[in-house]
This record gives C-alpha cells, structure tokens and sequence, in this order.
C-alpha cells in the first residue's frame, strides 16, 4: 500500500523570534532596538503575517495527508521522503536553501511578505494553498524545471544549489588554483583571485546578476545570462590577478548542458559551498580537483 502524501512545511525562525530568544523578553528586545532607532512593532509585525501564514496553509493541508514542519537549519538533518510535497513559507531565499536537499519533489513557495520579497520563487499567497495542495499530484499540474549546478570532488563529495556555487578560500585570503574548461582543448590556466561563481538561469536574479552587470552585462562583453529552466551555465572568476605564474584570460563565460568547468586546488584549503550556506561546504586541499556543471537534478517548483 503507498503512503499518504504528506507535507512538509519549510520555515525560519523569524528576526522577532530571534531577537527574544537573545534578549530574553519582548521589552528587552523593544529597549534593545529603540536605543538604536528602530521599533519592534516593524519587526513584531513581519513575524505575525508569517505565522498567519504559517497557520493558514496548515490549515489547507488535506485531512487525509500527514503533515510535519521542518525549520531551516535543521534541514541537514531532516530526511524528505518520495511522497511529499514541500510547501515553503518564507522568502524566495528560502527555497534555494531547501532544493539542494530535494530529488524531485514538488515544491509550492508561499509568500509571507508580498511586495518585501521579490516573489521569484515564493509565487503564492498563504490562501492559494487551499487549491494548489489537493492539486499539486494530479496530472497536468503545472510545475517549472529549474536548472541546479553542482560540483563534484575527486573524493565524491558533491554539493548541488539552484541559485550558484562559489568556490575560493574560506575567508579573505587569495584562493590559488588551475581553472581549465572541457571543450576548450585541455588548456588551464593559474590563476589567483577571490574565489569562483558557477550559477544558474536562477542565480542570474541574485549574486551572478551582480557580478554580471559590473562586468559590463548587457552590452556585446561576456556571458548571456540562462534563464531558470535553461540548461545553460554562467561562471565568473571574481578579481583575478595577473602575475608572473598566474593569468587573467579565462575569467567568464558560459557551460552548455553537458560542460564542465574544472578547478584544481593549490592552495592547502579551499571550500565549495551553494546559495551563501557557508555552513554546509565541502572542504578542498592541494591537488584536489572539482569538476562543476549542471546538475542531472532539477527543482519542481509549482505555479
């Protein structure tokens, strides 16, 4: 007999919850913040809407689902099944934090602050999950495939992201390696700089977006951004520097479906890591080599 589906309620701790926790009272917190110029009631009032909203689309799950909810740091811990369907109440951030831990479930955004969050990800309202969650199993449900990069290690490590990976030292410090492309006859080159960007058609709404416009983006110069469902790459090589052993000529450009960029390290630690989670890197010393492309695994996100 199969399962019931159930639905899994992706969350995070709100600032208001957080300031409390580390101030010990509400007036605490209220002092805290007025001492500073700023009301907790603009703050108080962001972490209603997001539990009304928490409690509203609790409410739409279907009495015959089971349902559990999951905060987001604890998603490294947390074990998705096959049957659910995750409902992420928050930010569009939020859904790029839980899609590297996902194989193919359906995923419904919800916003909990229209017109605060730009809605790329988060594309409903707390009362569309009525409808949308009875639904999202049917047949002919609409659902995007959203492009996912990864990054593989000589010693299987892999790390997978919607939105980017960045690879470079752990602090400020110079990352070295040798950077090489598949189709480009076996060259590399040495190269110093401050890390790496690999993103995706969704990545190009954030951080790679940015680095793309200081880059002239736009005009006749560098990589086209993908779009989320392209199978297209864009990669940037952030502040090379040119020296007598390290070169600045392979500092962008694109990956089609099947391309890899290739990263040997020469440094004694550089880390990998996806959509700004530090915590959740893997870890690279001298000689290694990562190979980054597109992922075989994309987000279905609903709406």
């Amino acid at each position: 007999m199969s399962l019931a589906p159930r639905a899994v309620l992706v969350h995070r701790t709100t600032e208001y919850e957080e300031l409390v926790a580390r101030h010990g009272t509400h007036g605490q917190a209220a002092f805290f913040l007025s001492s500073r110029g700023r009301d907790i009631e603009e703050v108080a009032e962001r972490h209603r809407r997001t539990r009304h909203a928490l409690a509203e689309v609790t409410a739409a799950i279907p009495l015959t689902w089971r349902q559990t909810r999951v905060e987001r740091r604890d998603l490294d811990r947390f074990l998705f099944a096959s049957e659910d369907v995750v409902v992420v109440v928050g930010q569009d951030g939020l859904v790029a934090n839980v899609a590297k831990y996902l194989a193919g479930q359906p995923v419904i955004g919800i916003d909990t602050d229209p017109g605060r969050n730009p809605g790329v990800l988060v594309r409903h309202r707390p009362g569309d999950a009525r409808l949308l969650l009875p639904a999202v199993l049917a047949a002919g449900t609409g659902t995007a495939e959203l492009t996912m990069v990864e990054a593989v290690a000589d010693d299987t490590q892999r790390l997978l992201a919607l939105n980017e990976i960045y690879l470079g030292a752990a602090g400020h410090q110079t990352a070295r390696y040798r950077l090489g492309l598949d189709d480009d006859g076996g060259a590399v080159e040495a190269q110093a700089s401050s890390g790496v960007l690999v993103g995706t058609g969704t990545g190009a709404t954030g951080w790679i977006r940015s680095v793309w416009q200081e880059r002239g983006g736009g005009g006749d110069v560098g990589p086209r951004l993908p779009g989320p469902t392209e199978d297209r790459l864009v990669w940037f090589v952030r502040e090379a520097w040119p020296s007598p052993a390290t070169g600045t000529s392979l500092v962008a450009g694109e990956l089609p479906a099947g391309g890899r960029l290739t990263l040997t390290v020469e440094s004694e630690r550089l880390i990998a890591f996806g959509d700004g989670i530090e915590s959740d890197a893997v870890e690279l010393t001298w000689g290694q080599r990562v190979r980054v492309g597109r992922a075989e695994t994309a987000l279905r996100l609903v709406g």
